[in-house]
């Protein structure tokens, strides 16, 4: 998954490769037109590379969403049917979590995504979204304000892209997050607005089960609150982080759910056998789309089915009948001890 972070990165390079072509050049014949334009090549090379503007060099201040939190104490009101869900973001979102969720609910979906897709660069539109074309070729793709503007969604779904940090840093994330939530707020006043809480790759230090809850704390819930004080209502938590936290947590500990035995089981590999750190395969996206059930529905997921299809209309590898019942378990436990997603258990 290429990220606009990541293009921006090869760009930098190609500037200090370019700048030092140039220094040779200007050693070597001492002025001229190559040297010139070796430094105007390196001049917009950079320009590029940070995005025409000076990058923030650490973290903006924490945000404890102190001013919000009473928000998230009142009762949420759940729906009775299905929900038209939209889902803005890239491929951890994908194509196949959307058609098993709707699934498993029996409601209709729309969507955006992209490579490494970064909320700026969806909010800039099309053109600035990498892999746009690709992405959506897909009978579920919909303009996200055209959609929005047709008040036919009950949800509307965001997500962040990966790495969190670098997209807080570079991406103003926690700016368009409430750029969204606003527009979401104003376009479509009925339809609740969600925070798909992802995960960053199984590479990255420090240790990936330790990492998740800081993430939270110090990513996806800025995020939240920003999203939440721009819409002036709640914006409701989607905590797939947390819930596949949880699982790998307990297979590890106890030697295995199922077929799960570490984390490296709920994500793909690549043809060649190599692991892929970052996308899950079908047992982690059957994990993401029970959490966003559990949390849009605001319902136990316990007795769902899971020989599902993936969006192309293949059977999608499905769960033992044990692991799909923990994965069920696991994932109304966490959601509904979250009190940023609005539901409880019950009496």
């Amino acid at each position: 998954m290429m990220s606009g972070v990541s293009v921006r990165y090869i760009l930098i390079l190609a500037a200090v490769l370019v700048a030092g072509l140039s220094l040779y050049l200007a050693l070597r014949w001492r002025g001229g037109w190559i040297p010139r334009l070796g430094l105007v090549a390196v001049a917009l090379a950079v320009l590029a590379a940070t995005g025409w503007r000076v990058m923030p060099a650490s973290m903006p201040r924490h945000d404890d969403g102190s001013d919000l939190r009473a928000l998230y104490t009142q009762v949420r009101p759940l729906p009775v049917g299905p929900v038209r869900t939209y889902h803005l973001g890239h491929s951890l979102v994908g194509r196949d979590m959307p058609a098993m969720l709707a699934q498993m609910a029996g409601h209709e979906y729309a969507l955006q995504l992209g490579w490494g897709a970064s909320l700026r660069s969806h909010h800039r539109g099309p053109e600035a979204v990498y892999g746009f074309a690709e992405e959506n070729r897909t009978p579920h793709f919909r303009d996200p304000r055209e959609a929005l503007d047709s008040r036919q969604y009950g949800a509307f779904v965001m997500t962040e892209m990966v790495r969190l940090k670098d997209a807080i840093l570079y991406e103003e994330a926690i700016t368009y997050a409430g750029e969204w939530a606003a527009l979401a707020a104003e376009r479509s006043p009925q339809t609740e607005i969600f925070l798909y809480e992802s995960w960053h790759g199984l590479e990255d230090p420090p240790d990936w089960l330790a990492r998740i809850p800081d993430d939270f704390e110090r990513g996806w819930s800025q995020l939240l609150w920003s999203a939440a004080r721009r819409a002036d209502k709640p914006v409701w938590l989607i905590p797939v982080g947390q819930v596949m936290a949880r699982l790998v947590s307990e297979a590890e500990a106890t030697g295995g759910i199922g077929e799960i035995k570490s984390r490296e089981d709920l994500f793909a590999r690549m043809p060649d056998g190599a692991l892929d750190p970052i996308h899950p395969n079908d047992l982690g996206v059957y994990l993401v789309a029970l959490t966003h059930y559990a949390v849009i529905y605001g319902r136990d997921p316990l007795g769902l089915p899971y020989e599902l299809l993936r969006a192309d209309g293949t059977r999608a590898t499905a769960p033992s009948p044990e692991l799909a019942r923990r994965m069920q378990e696991i994932t109304w436990e966490v959601v509904t001890s979250q009190p940023l997603t609005g539901v409880t258990a019950g009496p």
